[in-house]
């Protein structure tokens, strides 16, 4: 989380890190089943009573997804490098 809130503070300064659970599936369970702790990071930001998560309806502003991508690379990069 360390990485994350640095990496946060950097590219969104003043935007705190906030917790969620997701209601979503996700296959981390593998992982977590041998012990590995996961957690999941987008680095996107979107309105949430209209973004229509995995719906026809689906929809992210351009630059928030370059956002997303740029600070998902960045977080990779440092992660892999410790």
């Amino acid at each position: 989380m360390k990485a994350v809130e640095e990496l946060n503070a950097q590219m969104w300064p003043g935007v705190p890190v906030v917790l969620i659970m997701s209601t979503g599936g996700t296959d981390s369970r593998f992982m977590r089943n041998r012990g590995i702790p996961i957690y999941g990071v987008s680095g996107m930001f979107s309105e949430p009573a209209s973004n229509g998560v995995h719906g026809l309806n689906e929809r992210i502003e351009v630059q928030r997804l370059y956002d997303g991508r740029e600070f998902l690379y960045r977080l990779v990069k440092r992660l892999a490098s410790e």
